[in-house]
């Protein structure tokens, strides 16, 4: 009968002969399962998800208790992204959010809503942020909220509907949609 090795004449390759059955294993559970890719180059942009924005934003015109706008921005701008929200507390109110890819893959969100801004800019920030400065597009002052490594905050008030842009953008980017937001007219329900 075989005896057992004792500990002290175990060596690396006794650990190699037990470690390359479970690997194999591995890879062959995570094959089946389609769940990886061998991607040598590093990871790639997926498709940008496709999202209705036009149907989103009229719904929420007819539901919600203020102006909802839709800006026209640029054909090559990939709406991918809308959600509908409330931020609370005094001075709170029902908010409209969309957001677009833009050509050069960067994110913009628009956020409508009746909320004032000192609810609105902290519950999309996720913190309380203070103006740095203001930004004059298409006749109407956006206060600008700029914090050292976070996305920039525009907010202005049109006709009783606070509008706030926030993301990755540049900032033309960011005057091109906030343009597009003050041109656009109010939807009918």
């Amino acid at each position: 009968m075989v005896e057992k090795k004792p500990r002290i004449l175990q060596n690396n390759r006794d650990m190699m002969w037990s470690i390359i059955p479970l690997v194999l294993l591995c890879l062959i559970v995570a094959g089946v399962a389609s769940r990886c890719s061998f991607s040598p180059g590093g990871p790639t942009s997926g498709p940008v998800p496709q999202f209705d924005v036009d149907a989103s934003l009229k719904y929420d015109a007819g539901v919600l208790g203020f102006p909802v706008r839709n800006p026209a921005v640029p054909e090559d701008w990939q709406p991918n992204s809308g959600s509908r929200g409330v931020a609370g507390g005094d001075g709170g109110g029902d908010v409209t959010t969309v957001g677009y890819i833009t050509p050069k893959g960067r994110y913009l969100q628009l956020s409508q809503s009746e909320a004032t801004e000192e609810v609105l800019v902290p519950w999309v920030a996720g913190d309380l942020r203070s103006p740095t400065g203001v930004a004059p597009v298409a006749g109407e002052r956006w206060v600008e909220y700029a914090e050292e490594g976070s996305e920039p905050i525009w907010v202005t008030d049109l006709d009783g509907v606070r509008v706030l842009v926030t993301g990755s953008g540049t900032t033309e980017e960011f005057t091109e949609l906030a343009t597009a937001v003050d041109a656009a007219e109010p939807l009918t329900p």
